[in-house]
C-alpha cells in the first residue's frame, strides 16, 4: 500500500476529528467527543500551539493519525504524551500504525524527551500486542485517573 506520512495541517482537522471520532465508536463512547474541528484547528495552529500532530495519507484522504503533546515527569523531565495513535478500520495491518509510531518516536527523539508515554484501554488486546511488539512496557499495574470539566467545578465549589 502506498501512502505518505507527515505533520498535519491545519486544513486537515476535518478528517483527524472523523478519525476521533471512529475511534470513539470503537470504544464505545461515541457520545464523549466533544472537541469540534474549529478546537483542533485553534488547539493545534493557534497563537499557543496545544499538539502536534502526524497524519498518515493515501489518495489524498486521511487514514491514520497520531497526536502528541509536552508533559513534564519530575522523575525523568521532558516527555512527550501520545493522546491518540489512530488508524482507519480498513486499513489496518497494513503498516501504518508502525509507521505513525516511528514518526512519534523519531520526533520525541528530536525533543530529546525522556519518555513517550500513552494509555491503551484494557480490552484492546491488538493495540496492547502492538505496542509491546515495539518495546512498550504496559503498566498493568497503574490506574488512570481523570479530573473530568464537572468534577472540576464541583471540586472548586467545595472550596467556597
Amino acid at each position: 500500500m502506498k501512502y505518505t506520512i507527515r505533520v498535519a495541517q491545519r486544513e486537515d482537522m476535518k478528517q483527524v476529528l472523523q478519525l476521533i471520532q471512529e475511534l470513539a465508536t470503537f470504544e464505545k463512547e461515541e457520545d464523549a467527543v466533544e472537541v469540534s474541528v474549529q478546537n483542533l484547528e485553534e488547539d493545534g495552529f493557534g497563537k499557543q500551539k496545544l499538539f502536534h500532530c502526524f497524519v498518515a495519507e493515501k489518495d489524498n484522504l486521511i487514514v491514520g493519525m497520531a497526536l502528541v503533546y509536552p508533559r513534564y515527569s519530575t522523575w525523568k523531565g521532558p516527555v512527550i504524551h501520545l493522546e491518540d495513535l489512530i488508524v482507519t478500520k480498513d486499513v489496518r495491518g497494513t503498516g501504518l500504525g508502525t509507521a505513525l509510531l516511528n514518526e512519534v518516536v523519531k520526533y520525541g527523539a528530536t525533543l530529546g524527551v525522556k519518555r513517550i508515554s500513552w494509555e491503551v484501554i484494557d480490552w484492546n488486546e491488538p493495540a496492547i500486542g502492538f505496542y509491546e511488539s515495539k518495546g512498550a512496557k504496559v503498566k498493568r499495574d497503574w490506574d488512570v485517573v481523570h479530573l473530568d470539566e464537572a468534577g472540576i467545578k464541583e471540586y472548586l465549589s467545595a472550596l467556597a
